[in-house]
């Protein structure tokens, strides 16, 4: 038979440990946020950094919220979806501006 006492501790050994691992993915999402504050950031570092944002903010999900995280294979494809499109936006041209002449 199971003893609840040790069970008991396993469950609060488990949560002080989340606990510990979401206060570390916070710390991580606050310096990586600071660092991509900064203007003078070499551009390749930025999309490095700007990707691990994701990555930490989906492990706080998966530590947080046990099963609703994507996996890092989706992660990955929905960030590339979203890179795709707004390069297309970036690069739509803009509709010429039509004027027309007012006779007053």
């Amino acid at each position: 038979m199971p003893d609840p006492l040790r069970s008991n501790t396993r469950s609060t050994s488990t949560e002080s440990m989340s606990r510990h691992i979401l206060s570390l993915l916070n710390d991580a999402d606050s310096a990586l946020r600071e660092n991509l504050h900064r203007h003078d950031l070499d551009p390749t570092a930025r999309d490095h950094m700007e990707r691990a944002l994701n990555h930490v903010r989906e492990a706080y999900i998966a530590t947080n919220e046990i099963g609703k995280a994507r996996s890092v294979q989706r992660l990955v494809g929905d960030l590339e979806k979203v890179e795709s499109l707004l390069t297309k936006v970036r690069h739509r041209e803009s509709p010429s501006v039509v004027t027309f002449k007012v006779r007053v």
